[in-house]
């Protein structure tokens, strides 16, 4: 069984930056031009929507079996939260009735919503393309040993964290022991066709230990390419890399090491206005657990919702809406963008 890194003081509910609202307080404090205001300098603002919504991202719930350092989430085995049935058909209802071609699955760690595999079934019935943010090590508990045949057969994307192709940075940020186990989990997903010709993509996510920037996506591809086949044998499809978000758990980090105004100055100076036609919330709707909407998964996390729930949409209001932006903003157009 995967060793879960428990971080108490990360866990604690009363910390003083655990509620939305505080986090975009204290973001918003800092001495940075409003995230708006670059954008209209650098003749790229407003930011708005495309016409048509691509991806339905929704957030099964925030119980996970690991507690990890840069968790935006703020995910974990102490975690209740967890969509429920009325909510997940409003969701696959959305799906046809908008004709959003890709459904992305996460949570937490999504696999452990009761109805996993129904949504999966349902989805790929429906002709959708599905994506599983899937953390590795769930599938080495016994009761998600099946995952990836079930994932594969489905030909299900699987997109994957993994900080490092080194033990050491990877348990820094994940927990002690998740790096073997992740890697034992890739080799089966290798073994059931996964990166292989002909199967289903196998794509990892990285992001920096420390408070830095993450090197050339395309750089870094091709050494990790290079290293997880010869130290392990195990193939993927893509690597993609992500600049930390400084909210949540990383936010308070940050916080308490003294790091967030140098790591948000960062952000800001490696700005890049060519990032912003490709943000991941001009065509994704991120839905929350409870069937709050949201235009990206990390707008979900500090509250910014926007007024339609997923019971009341008119899709023809996701048409080129105005998107939400705050400082935290900076980290998804940093240098050459992570989303």
């Amino acid at each position: 069984m995967p060793k879960i890194s428990l971080i108490p003081t990360l866990q604690r509910r009363d910390h003083p930056l655990a509620d939305p609202a505080a986090q975009r307080r204290h973001l918003a404090q800092l001495p940075l031009p409003p995230f708006s205001a670059t954008l209209r300098e650098s003749g790229v603002g407003p930011l708005r929507s495309a016409e048509r919504v691509d991806v339905l991202q929704i957030n099964l719930g925030r119980r996970c079996n690991q507690t990890c350092l840069h968790c935006h989430v703020d995910a974990g085995p102490d975690r209740r939260e967890v969509m429920a049935a009325d909510v997940l058909e409003a969701c696959l209802d959305l799906l046809v009735r908008a004709d959003i071609p890709t459904l992305d699955i996460t949570g937490g760690a999504p696999e452990l919503h009761p109805n996993f595999d129904t949504i999966v079934r349902r989805a790929r019935a429906a002709g959708r393309h599905v994506i599983d943010r899937c953390n590795l090590t769930i599938t080495g508990l016994p009761n998600y040993a099946y995952l990836p045949a079930f994932l594969a057969e489905q030909q299900v994307e699987v997109i994957a964290s993994l900080p490092h192709y080194a033990p050491d940075a990877t348990d820094a940020q994940r927990g002690m022991g998740v790096f073997h186990e992740s890697i034992a989990a890739l080799q089966r997903f290798n073994a059931q066709g996964y990166a292989l010709p002909g199967g289903p993509a196998l794509n990892l996510v990285t992001n920096p230990v420390g408070a830095s920037l993450p090197l050339p996506q395309a750089q870094l591809e091709q050494e990790w390419r290079r290293e997880l086949w010869a130290r392990y044998g195990i193939s993927f499809t893509r690597l993609f890399t992500l600049t930390n978000m400084p909210i949540s758990r990383y936010l308070e980090h940050l916080v308490a090491t003294g790091e967030l105004e140098r790591y948000m100055q960062l952000l800001l100076e490696a700005f890049n206005p060519a990032t912003v036609a490709g943000l991941m919330c001009r065509t994704t709707l991120s839905v929350g657990w409870d069937g709050q909407l949201y235009d990206c998964d990390f707008n979900q996390m500090l509250g910014m919702a926007l007024p339609e729930t997923i019971f009341t949409l008119q899709p023809e209001t996701l048409r080129e809406r105005p998107i939400r932006v705050g400082a935290h903003c900076y980290a998804c157009t940093a240098a050459a963008g992570s989303t």
